[in-house]
């Protein structure tokens, strides 16, 4: 069996696989040339012919190798002719291929949708041999864990990988959005701080697109760096570890907050987090609601009247 090299160059390709063609796919895997292994969440994942692919069970096939398209053309031609035939109705930023000796930077962010608890900004560093260690370890987009596992895999992370984590809770945060005018530019701020903490020159740095590209690019400018900014960052190894640390500090938070005020807050911007912030006010007051809480958010109208 060839073995899986990080030193060779490597790109990520990401298919959608529809749920007829996934047996049709495992089964050209064959276990004399591919060693399998378990990934959370995933159908199957494989080391094998120069490439790691994994098949996760909501159906996005992962292949990361020195040549992944020629991957899958061979072994998942219904997933490469699905991508052929949409690739005309999709706007995508095609990965780009990483040298062998770089070293990746992954930037995200975690809190943002959440009324309640603080928002986070992680940015985390990474060799090729850490990939390595990482891609064994099923690092993955945070969304994709529950909170236990987020938790466990986040400190997991944060031992092995160079990181910075800005964190602003709301006491912070409600000034800090006020005189950034938006969440984008207060986001732009945060990315660039934990980047530049960090990153050196010659670095590959990536970021999980959330505004238009110029807020990231003038906050950057005069590092010596490749930046690329990408919807799905998280399908780079870097990103996602970055997503995974800040979910970590972002579940921290929100616990540290209900700890300190005796009142278990929520997460999201839904009806629990919504009923939270009513036992809030009414034990504190509406004036106190701006220290557990993103008072911009519609939520804080609908809440603040409670007593």
């Amino acid at each position: 069996m060839r073995r899986y090299n990080p030193r060779v160059a490597q790109e990520t390709l990401v298919y959608k696989v529809r749920q007829e063609h996934a047996a049709l796919i495992e089964g050209r895997l064959d276990p004399a040339q591919f060693e399998f292994r378990s990934v959370p969440h995933a159908r199957f994942s494989a080391k094998g012919d120069g490439v790691v692919v994994t098949l996760y069970t909501s159906g996005k096939l992962v292949v990361q190798g020195a040549a992944p398209a020629l991957f899958a053309e061979r072994y998942a031609p219904e997933a490469a002719a699905l991508a052929s035939k949409t690739k005309a109705k999709k706007s995508a930023v095609a990965p780009q291929p990483i040298a062998p000796d770089s070293v990746t930077v992954g930037s995200d962010e975690c809190g943002k949708g959440d009324f309640l608890g603080p928002l986070v900004v992680c940015a985390a560093r990474m060799t090729p041999e850490e990939a390595t260690e990482l891609l064994d370890a099923g690092v993955m987009d945070s969304k994709a864990l529950d909170d236990k596992k987020a938790l466990a895999l986040g400190a997991f992370l944060r031992e092995r990988l160079e990181h910075r984590v800005v964190r602003l809770d709301p006491v912070d945060y409600n000034p800090r959005w006020r005189a950034a005018g938006n969440l984008n530019e207060l986001l732009a701020d945060m990315h660039a701080e934990a980047i530049r903490a960090i990153t050196k020159p010659r670095d590959h740095v990536i970021i999980d697109k959330f505004a238009r590209e110029e807020l990231m690019e003038g906050r950057l400018r005069g590092m010596e760096i490749s930046l690329l900014q990408r919807t799905k960052g998280e399908e780079e190894l870097s990103v996602a570890a970055a997503s995974i640390i800040a979910r970590e500090a972002f579940l921290l938070g929100l616990d540290e907050l209900s700890q300190e005020w005796g009142v278990e807050l929520r997460k999201g911007a839904g009806a629990p987090a919504d009923q939270a912030a009513r036992e809030f006010v009414r034990s504190f007051g509406e004036d106190r609601l701006a220290e557990v809480a993103k008072v911009h958010f519609k939520n804080a109208t609908r809440v603040g009247g409670a007593r």
